[in-house]
């Protein structure tokens, strides 16, 4: 089961566990098997992220995060990993290999108008000057 390493008043997120050995690559992704399958609440995701201290000593991170896990969803959460790093990484069984966390979202109607002019305009990338 998915747990707060520090307790829910301290973590956002609940640590996720692998349920195999597998050997990371570096430069391969990999999907890597939770044994979990949840039931989400209608307007709500789970979001998957990667572990900090994974990333910070090993280069191990997640290609698509945050990935989100859908109220309609069912299956299995398994989590596409990535080494970054130059060395192999071996995942254990039990081996904690992400986090989750729950969100509310708010669905919403698009609707087609001219956009509103604003003092950013369409300026892109660095373009406040920082």
């Amino acid at each position: 089961m998915p747990r707060y390493a520090h307790g829910p008043e301290e973590d956002a997120g609940l640590d996720l566990h692998s349920t195999a050995a597998i050997l990371l690559e570096p430069g391969k992704p990999a999907l890597v098997p939770t044994g979990l399958a949840i039931e989400i609440p209608p307007g709500y995701e789970a979001q998957i992220r990667p572990r900090s201290g994974l990333a910070l000593r090993h280069a191990i991170t997640l290609p698509n995060a945050p990935a989100t896990i859908d109220p309609g969803y069912r299956g299995e959460i398994q989590v596409i990993l990535l080494n970054l790093g130059r060395e192999p990484y071996q995942i254990h069984a039990g081996d904690r290999i992400a986090q989750m966390v729950i969100s509310r979202y708010q669905r919403i109607e698009w609707e087609e108008s001219d956009l509103a002019k604003s003092g950013r305009g369409a300026a892109g990338f660095g373009s406040s000057g920082r």
